[in-house]
């Protein structure tokens, strides 16, 4: 066939693929096959099209097959890196790669997708090996320059011993020296060398470079190299030099405040170095440089005037630093802060700039309180609004315990509305894109309100909080802070429906999703209506995944990417973040928590089970990054008192690492109890390779006794609730397990039944697995091995249900809040929904029958008709809850706690509306989730 006619045939089914018509790229392929059977290229474009339809068994035999041929051109292999890769075969991918490079040594391009598919796989140590051959093959630099970024991400990697660490940094400094050509021709390349003899503390060496005119020149454009330099002028301790080297930078016109702080830190060396008292000469040495010091910023300070602070700003540092070490008053630190405040007070930033100076000493000093109270209200200006908005911050900030009581923080809360409403005559004639000058009384009035809330426990702060906020929205549409503040309250008030119209209207993107999901998601399984088939959540969990199979697709083209233009400064930065998203907690809390509402939707059966096990396992076994964004949360709580975000928690508790860790083990251990796959089952019917483990030496235990660690670090993320729900499941494992390992079919029953499963799905045989074989049995039979003696069910294991329930009726009669209910209810049903999956094996009569479980299975029976009673007793008594929210008696009283703000402030008919809402959401979850228990009742009962 020429090369003409292979154009011709093969272009419609490019073009399918590149439409996404992959069923009409198969059937092209089909056609071609016929005529040309044995055609490789066709192979791989129609498996694919098969793995982009997800036909994952029909890809994965016709891979093997080409795989099997070794194929060598750049088409196919082109085509198979696509394949494999959606395959989660990065293993084959390499070996791929290799066989063809081995195959045609001399070919460059061959080698590079041979080095590329190492990098994807994050094999820095064959990475190295490959490109320090490809360099010797074809003497081109970047080879040698791929060799030596290779050698440094092998040290970097956790996994890397602590030994090898330093000799890899000598083989990457032996490599860099030897290239023909100076790595000071390259700004990334000449970083690189810097940073190698950074690690291997080569200051001389390193200096040298740094203070020839290259050195100088590039660091004089280059922020990664200007930093790197700072960091080895520090850890040689030439503060002096690096203070007037800053000093040089600053006349010139930067305005780095790294250089402000390297003035500082020079200043202060003689006597920060010492870590025992200094002597009188010490401390005047450090006299005589904040004397000099000080006239050179003020200087500076007096040329900017009010076009840049960072020299106001420094001077401020300059004299707190001083007072630390004893040579400086009191006194001269707030006239410093109060100059800095006189001079930059109308600015936004002024608060967020001295918030940090400002300890328990100088907030309580009678000066800085008397400061603050001297300047007058005014509204004149967005100025003058703007200095008193920051006087509000300070005067909040610098509050004392004594200060703080419900009434104050109530009367504090309407003090900074009432001004806020005097502020919004500056804001009139804004577009809808933009914010109130005002906004921040807003927030401060809602901090108050909220601070109020936890100091009395009643919700009615909680709903003047909500009023003020949603008023503020109806003004400042793109306000994402006050947005945020309600999601929070709102899941405390139970109305998460609101909660969630929120964070849509945030319309969060891309990465976002990973650091601000948590504020929808975060134990969303109490708010959840899956039960009753409403997907919202479940839905939400999926979409806010997105960015993880976008981040798998797509990171490591930038870092090939990164690779080719050799930017050796963002190879690190790339390689980090792709980790950091593919093992981020927060990704993993969110599909444990769709794991959680997937359960109470869908039936259980095995494919679910063992899929979910499987997962679940792997996520057991990562390194995990918090990537989570609370600092974003606005915090204007005085500093003697928790955060905004720690007073916002949902039941006060995080849902970190120790969570995930907790309801991992319970899930992993019910689902290793209902599935009949074991390690060697597992590894026959595993798709792609298996994520890289942790380094951490508790992941080399075998996996049940991991599963019985527990920790207390962990249990303190938990609720009361989950912590019964954790010694509840562990209780019913114990009892169960033995008879469960007893009944379990043995390994080559359960592959031979998958492979009948998988060929009459697919009309394909099991991916490696020989059926014939597997019809002769092997090893011991089940029926040689003893009998586990029946034990009584343990007591906590019958008590729970009642315990929940004794807890839930407690809640109604001091009438807690409505998510303080269904977290309740919601653990009850959790509960109940793990009964039925640890029991789902002796549901099959022929199994209860064969090895004699008849006594068990009634005492099943007794506990499962005691979660009967309690799910139906909650969820009548969560109807009866709802039904009452959805009256007019209701949205008044939610009307009448929120007189405060409405009295000449907020229209009556805004608050009767916002209450109208936060009702008709609480009615509908309430109803929602007492139906859900009521149908998961009907089909586990």
């Amino acid at each position: 066939m020429s090369a003409a006619t292979l154009e011709r045939q093969f272009r419609p089914i490019y073009e399918s693929l590149d439409n996404g018509s992959n069923k009409s790229a198969i059937v092209s392929c089909n056609k071609l096959l016929k005529r040309y059977p044995n055609n490789i290229l066709c192979k791989a474009l129609k498996a694919l099209a098969l793995v982009r339809l997800q036909k994952v068994e029909e890809s994965l035999l016709l891979s093997d097959e080409i795989l099997s041929l070794k194929p060598l051109d750049e088409p196919t292999i082109s085509a198979m890196m696509h394949v494999l890769k959606g395959l989660g075969r990065n293993t084959d991918l390499v070996m791929m790669c290799e066989e063809a490079y081995k195959s045609q040594p001399q070919n460059e391009e061959y080698g590079a997708q041979a080095f590329f598919a190492h990098v994807r796989a994050g094999n820095w140590k064959s990475a190295q090996q490959i490109s320090t051959k490809m360099h010797k093959q074809f003497q081109e630099d970047r080879y040698l320059y791929w060799s030596v970024i290779s050698a440094i991400l092998q040290a970097n990697d956790p996994s890397t011993p602590e030994s090898m660490r330093l000799l890899l940094y000598k083989l990457a400094h032996r490599l860099i020296t030897s290239s023909p050509t100076p790595s000071y021709l390259s700004t990334d390349r000449f970083y690189m060398h810097i940073n190698i003899l950074k690690e291997l503390d080569l200051y001389d060496e390193a200096k040298t470079l740094l203070e020839s005119d290259v050195g100088k020149a590039i660091c004089s454009t280059s922020l990664a190299c200007s930093q790197i330099r700072r960091d080895i002028w520090r850890k040689r301790e030439l503060f002096k030099e690096e203070g007037t080297r800053a000093q040089d930078r600053l006349t010139e016109g930067d305005r780095n405040w790294l250089e402000f702080l390297s003035i500082l830190d020079g200043t202060f060396h003689p006597i920060a170095s010492i870590r025992d008292e200094a002597s009188e000469q010490c401390k005047q040495e450090c006299r005589e440089n904040m004397d000099k010091a000080r006239t050179f910023l003020a200087d500076i300070a007096q040329k900017d005037g009010t076009k840049n602070r960072a020299a106001a700003l420094a001077l401020t540092e300059l004299e707190c630093r001083a007072y630390k070490h004893g040579l400086s008053d009191l006194s001269t630190v707030i006239s410093s802060l109060e100059d800095y405040f006189s001079q930059f007070g109308d600015k936004a930033c002024c608060f967020e700039d001295l918030k940090g100076y400002l300890d328990s000493e100088i907030a309580s000093s009678e000066r800085w309180q008397s400061t603050l109270l001297s300047h007058r209200p005014s509204f004149e200006s967005v100025d003058s609004l703007q200095r008193l908005i920051n006087i509000r911050k300070f005067q909040r900030h610098c509050l004392s315990e004594a200060e703080i009581t419900v009434e104050a923080e109530i009367t504090r809360g309407l003090q900074y509305l009432s001004e806020y409403m005097d502020g919004l005559t500056l804001g009139k004639g804004l577009p809808v894109t933009e914010l109130q000058p005002a906004d921040d009384l807003l927030l401060l009035s809602a901090h108050a309100f909220v601070s109020a809330w936890t100091l009395s426990g009643s919700e009615d702060p909680l709903y003047n909080a909500v009023i003020v906020l949603e008023f503020g929205l109806s003004k400042s549409r793109m306000s994402f802070l006050m947005r945020m503040m309600l999601i929070r309250i709102y899941r405390i008030l139970g109305a998460p429906a609101l909660a969630l119209d929120h964070y849509r209207d945030m319309n969060v993107k891309r990465v976002q999703n990973d650091t601000l999901s948590h504020l929808i998601l975060t134990r969303a399984l109490t708010f959840s209506l899956a039960a009753t088939g409403d997907l919202t959540y479940p839905t939400e969990c999926l979409e806010s995944s997105q960015i993880y199979l976008l981040n798998a697709q797509e990171t490591s083209d930038f870092i090939v990417r990164a690779f080719t233009a050799e930017r050796y400064t963002q190879i690190p930065e790339f390689i980090e973040f792709e980790d950091r998203l593919e093992n981020s907690l927060q990704r993993d809390v969110v599909k444990l928590e769709h794991v959680r509402m997937r359960l109470t939707h869908e039936q259980l059966h095995t494919d679910i089970i063992d899929m979910e096990l499987i997962e679940l396992k792997f996520i057991f076994d990562r390194l995990h990054h918090d990537n989570r964004d609370f600092v974003i949360l606005p915090n204007y709580q005085p500093a003697c008192k928790p955060t905004f975000n720690e007073q916002s928690l949902m039941f006060g508790k995080s849902c970190g690492q120790g969570w995930l860790w907790s309801f991992l083990k319970i899930y992993i251990r019910a689902f290793q109890h209902a599935s009949d796959l074991d390690e060697t089952v597992e590894e026959k019917l595993l798709i792609g390779d298996r994520p890289k483990k942790s380094p951490d030496p508790e992941t080399k235990l075998p996996l049940p006794q991991r599963l019985a660690i527990k920790k207390s670090e962990e249990a303190a993320e938990l609720t009361w609730e989950e912590r019964q729900l954790m010694e509840w499941a562990t209780a019913l494992g114990d009892w169960l397990e033995p008879h469960h390992n007893h009944t379990r079919p043995p390994p080559h029953v359960v592959l031979a039944e998958a492979a009948k499963q998988t060929e009459l799905k697919t009309g394909l045989p099991l991916r490696g697995v020989d059926l014939k074989a597997l019809n002769v049995p092997n090893g011991v039979s089940k029926k040689d091995e003893e009998t586990p003696t029946i034990k009584e069910v343990p007591e906590l294991v019958v008590r729970f249900f009642d315990d929940m329930n004794s807890r839930f009726k407690l809640l109604l009669l001091s009438k807690g809040s409505s998510s303080q209910l269904l977290h309740v209810a919601t653990i009850t049903q959790e509960a109940y929904v793990l009964l039925a999956i640890e029991t789902l094996r002796f549901k099959t009569a022929s199994v209860v029958k064969i090895h004699k479980l008849g006594n068990l299975v009634a005492m099943i029976r007794d506990v499962r008709q005691k979660a009967n009673f309690v799910m139906k007793e909650m969820a009548t008594e969560l109807l009866k809850v709802s039904e009452a929210e959805g009256t007019a008696d209701s949205r008044s009283a939610v009307v009448q706690v929120c007189t405060p703000v409405t009295i000449g402030q907020i229209d009556y008919d805004f608050v009767l509306n916002i209450a109208k809402s936060v009702t008709d959401s609480r009615k509908k979850v309430l109803e929602g989730v007492a139906k859900g228990m009521l149908k998961l009742h009907a089909t586990h009962s």
